[in-house]
């Protein structure tokens, strides 16, 4: 909470990096899984939209959807849905990040199981967020719509 009675911002990227890990298990890649692979997931630019404040103690929905990735799965971009129970929505939450090799420290394409995992994620609904942001250095490198 924040000075307003409502969620602070820096809540919100910690709740979704909360769904994000959760969905990620799901799909059969505990946090364990990433240590055992040596491969870690890197955020390298959050975009943040409030649309409805969300109170104390209220209770909220978080999607967790692709937007694109690189061909060889390197570098993704994902989006999170925050929801009231109403349905409103309150924030949108964009990430662009990578795969990190957690022992060379650099960015690879993950295992084909991790890809298939990102893949197996819900799609975006609107543009493609890649295709009208071409100059993001992260994504531009052969990165396209994931199908």
């Amino acid at each position: 909470m924040d000075w307003n009675s409502h969620m602070a911002n820096t809540a919100y990227l910690n709740k979704v990096v909360d769904a994000r890990v959760l969905a990620l298990a799901e799909k059969g890649f505990p946090l364990e899984e990433f240590i055992r692979l040596r491969l870690g997931v890197v955020i390298m630019k959050d975009e943040l939209e409030y649309k409805r404040e969300v109170k104390w103690m209220e209770e909220i929905d978080i999607s967790f959807s692709l937007a694109g990735l690189a061909p060889d799965g390197s570098r993704f971009k994902v989006q999170n849905e925050v929801r009231r129970t109403n349905g409103d929505l309150a924030a949108r939450i964009t990430s662009t990040g990578g795969f990190m090799d957690l022992d060379a420290r650099k960015l690879v394409a993950p295992p084909p199981a991790v890809r298939a995992a990102y893949l197996s994620l819900p799609r975006t609904v609107g543009a493609d967020p890649i295709l009208t942001h071409p100059a993001d250095p992260i994504l531009t490198r052969g990165c396209a719509l994931a199908a």
